[in-house]
């Protein structure tokens, strides 16, 4: 069996790379209590046999895996627990409750990424989609606590990337799973300054009031660590939960910006203006990687963002 590249953190934590896109842009978590596990995000599809191939090396039984956790239905984070799941016998799938249906039919989750990405890019990047017995599933509402084998997770709804969003708070290393909540922290932009953060407005639920509430209630918590699915375990966390409300600020602050400039190409300049904001920043951040690189490396996630702040807009104008 293949295994993927994995960071071994503290704590009985493997930061796992699951293949998506390109080398370390975005992980799931295995986490392990005694001879017991879970995981949190599961990549893609594509993942699944790496995953599977991870155990294997390292003796963990497939009916020992407890839980499977996306800490959302976005396909880079859960698309791939149907898959998964197929293989965990004992193993329940513990969901926001907004997003079980989807785990349980995801019909709709294929036909929403179909319209962002194509058919064909779909397929390349997601794989095929696998509805999970509803028996399997359950629900983890806000202030849902779970016990892995004498390990304590609790889950926090955490609205602003997305409504089917929660974070699981782990007190053994008092730090909290945060899917996109805690935005985006590429290994590739770190400096001796530390790690650079910035927001994920991707469609279609971007509130940027929500999100700034959410954060406010993860800090209460004072986490010592964030481990983020883009990408890995971060520490600094004030420092970077302050630069990641000055980037939500700044892209809402964009979109609404170029609305009022007209509707010529709002799209190629909303993208431009992130563009040039996230390398300037990289720039006072101390990052020596050159613009065409830094260009390359966020080339998805600004294209992405931008059609999640046009959805955004979008709601706005219809409150008007």
């Amino acid at each position: 069996m293949s295994v993927p590249d994995v960071i071994e953190l503290d704590h009985q934590i493997a930061c796992i790379d699951t293949g998506y896109g390109r080398p370390r842009l975005a992980a799931c978590y295995l986490v392990e209590s005694g001879n017991h596990a879970a995981f949190i995000d599961t990549g893609t599809a594509h993942s699944t046999a790496g995953l599977l191939g991870l155990l294997h090396e390292r003796g963990i039984s497939p009916e020992h895996v407890d839980y499977v956790i996306p800490t959302h239905v976005h396909l880079d984070h859960a698309g791939g627990a149907g898959s998964l799941m197929h293989y965990l016998p004992r193993a329940k799938l513990v969901i926001h409750p907004r997003g079980a249906r989807h785990m349980i039919d995801p019909s709709a989750l294929q036909t929403g990424a179909t319209e962002v990405y194509g058919e064909e890019r779909f397929h390349e990047s997601f794989g095929e989609l696998y509805p999970i017995a509803a028996e399997r599933v359950i629900e983890a509402p806000d202030g849902f606590r779970l016990d892995l084998n004498g390990r304590q997770l609790e889950f926090l709804d955490s609205p602003g990337h997305a409504r089917h969003h929660f974070c699981v708070y782990d007190s053994l290393s008092q730090g909290f799973f945060t899917g996109d909540t805690f935005g985006l922290s590429y290994r590739e932009f770190d400096t001796e300054q530390g790690a650079f953060v910035f927001a994920t407005t991707t469609p279609v639920q971007f509130e940027p009031d929500a999100w700034m509430n959410t954060l406010d209630r993860l800090m209460g918590y004072r986490p010592q660590r964030m481990y983020l699915t883009h990408f890995g375990e971060v520490i600094d966390v004030e420092r970077l939960a302050d630069d990641l409300r000055r980037s939500i600020e700044t892209f809402a602050g964009i979109a609404r910006d170029e609305a009022r400039a007209g509707k010529d190409d709002l799209h190629g300049r909303i993208a431009a203006a992130m563009q040039d904001t996230l390398l300037q920043g990289l720039k006072q951040h101390g990052c020596r990687l050159s613009g065409e690189t830094l260009r390359v490396l966020l080339e998805m996630d600004v294209e992405l963002n931008t059609q999640g702040l046009l959805v955004w807009l979008q709601r706005l104008e219809k409150r008007k």
